[in-house]
Parts: C-alpha cells; sequence; structure tokens
C-alpha cells in the first residue's frame, strides 16, 4: 500500500478519531490532549481548530448542524461556528473516566466507549470503561461493561455484525448486530494479540472495506494489519516507521484523491516522537 503524508504538524499529542465528511470535503480529527477538534477543508487547504476544556476523544459531523464530540466523558454538541458546547449526556458518575474512541453505526447512531484517566498507559486502571451508543432520538444506552481501553468499531457491510476492540487486553470482539433496534448481542472473540511486556503492540483503531476485512492499526507496533474475521487469515501488513500508529479510516470518493473505497487515512501518537514531526 503507497505511503502518502497529506497533513504535517497537525496534532501536538495524540492525533486520533479521523472522519471523512463527504458532503464538505473535510476531515475531521481530535488532538486528545491538546484539547482540541480539527476540520480540514481538502479543497480549500484551509484548517479550523477549536480548543475545549477537556481531553476530546472523537469527533462526529451531526446532520442538524455541528458535530459531536467526546468531551471528558461527556457526550457534547459543538456549534462549529459559535464554538459554543452543549453537553447531551455524562456517564460514568464517580468514575475518573473520559471518552475515547467513537464512530457512527449505518443508521447514524454515535457508538462511543469510556476507559480510565492515566498520564501513561501503564497507569491507566484497568475495566473501568464501557461502551454506548447515543441513538437519533438522543437516548442513551450502555452495551459492555469491564472495559479497559476503548477502541475501534466497525460493521460488517451486511450490517449483521459489529466488531470492538479492548485494547489492553488485546482482543477484538465480534457482535451480532441488530441495525432496526441499535442492539448488540452474542460477544465473542475474534482475535487476541500475542501478550507481552510494556510495549508489545496491541490492537486500537479499526476500520473495515468493501470485502468486508478489517484493518487494525497496531499501536506501538508500526504497521496496520488487514485480515479476514470469518477465517481469522491475516492478508497484508504495511509497515511503517512510527510505533505509535492509533486509527485509520476508509471512505468513499475520498475528495481530491479521487479514489473509491481505496485510500485508508491514519493518525498516530506524535507526543514523545522526534522524528516525524507531527506527521499525518
Amino acid at each position: 500500500m503507497p505511503i502518502e503524508v497529506v497533513r504535517k504538524n497537525a496534532c501536538s499529542t495524540i492525533g486520533e478519531a479521523p472522519h471523512w465528511d463527504e458532503d464538505s470535503q473535510s476531515l475531521f480529527f481530535v488532538d486528545i490532549c491538546a484539547n482540541s477538534v480539527h476540520r480540514w477543508n481538502t479543497v480549500t487547504g484551509d484548517e479550523q481548530k477549536v480548543v475545549l476544556d477537556n481531553t476530546v476523544g472523537f469527533v462526529v459531523p451531526w446532520a442538524k448542524g455541528g458535530v459531536i464530540v467526546g468531551l471528558g466523558k461527556t457526550l457534547t454538541h459543538l456549534d462549529w461556528n459559535t464554538e459554543k458546547t452543549t453537553i447531551l449526556h455524562e456517564v460514568d458518575d464517580g468514575l475518573d473516566n473520559r471518552f475515547n474512541d467513537g464512530k457512527c453505526d449505518p443508521r447514524g447512531r454515535i457508538w462511543a466507549g469510556t476507559m480510565g484517566n492515566g498520564k501513561d498507559l501503564a497507569l491507566i486502571p484497568k475495566e473501568k470503561g464501557s461502551l454506548y451508543s447515543l441513538d437519533t432520538d438522543g437516548t442513551i444506552k450502555k452495551h459492555v461493561e469491564n472495559i479497559t481501553i476503548s477502541n475501534g468499531l466497525a460493521w460488517s457491510p451486511d450490517n449483521k455484525t459489529m466488531y470492538y476492540i479492548d485494547s489492553v487486553p488485546g482482543i477484538v470482539y465480534a457482535f451480532d448486530y441488530d441495525i432496526d433496534n441499535g442492539t448488540i448481542c452474542r460477544q465473542r472473540t475474534i482475535v487476541e494479540f500475542e501478550k507481552g511486556p510494556f510495549g508489545s503492540p496491541f490492537p486500537d483503531g479499526m476500520t473495515i472495506d468493501t470485502d468486508g476485512m478489517l484493518w487494525i492499526a497496531c499501536f506501538f507496533g508500526g504497521r496496520v494489519i488487514r485480515f479476514d474475521p470469518e477465517s481469522g487469515l491475516l492478508f497484508s501488513v504495511t509497515y511503517f516507521n512510527i510505533k505509535r500508529i492509533n486509527s485509520l479510516h476508509k471512505r468513499t470518493h475520498f475528495g481530491i484523491w479521487k479514489s473509491n473505497y481505496k485510500k485508508c487515512l491514519i493518525t498516530y501518537k506524535t507526543k514523545e516522537i522526534e522524528d516525524t514531526n507531527g506527521t499525518k
């Protein structure tokens, strides 16, 4: 897979949660520990940034205008023009948690999970997070508990299976998915990464292609893997000269690159990396 740098110095800490907005031909993403949300217009080249008052785990454009962000441990609406924020829901009462990765399902529900706060990965408390969904009517529902680092999400092309990553145990789960009711059941493990000492690769962000193959960013691994969730066969490994790859996103008609499900966006952690200059 050819690798092309599309934005340099875009983030100062942890670039995460890329989301392609077809209507505006723009890429949304967050810089988690810089508390910022970014929008890069690929047509004009302009990039806008909004700095908020807490960590930002993900960003998703909202059909009614503005965006929904995982701000601290809240799901919050951000009016992009005025920078006004409105809290929709706060979760994990009594816990020092924050939202991490989040995505929309094929019906427009937002799925996002939490994790415990920690100054270092090794200090993140175990099994304090949960996975939630925010339905289009504004109701919130908890689906999974005892998660350590809630991460990648993806849905199969037939909309019958949802895939979900808990990074620290290094597991990719599959669930039967009911698209009409927004519910999941029959949780099972489809991939389990080999456990090792601190600094060993673990699964982070995830996306899926039109063939139903999962693409997984390997944090500490410097690579993106593509595999078949049905057979468990590994199809390809793409290596990078950076170790902390954390998220990736595939989308149709990718703007100025004029691709059709053939481009993949990748973000990574820039903090403590000296030789990459915050490249996206």
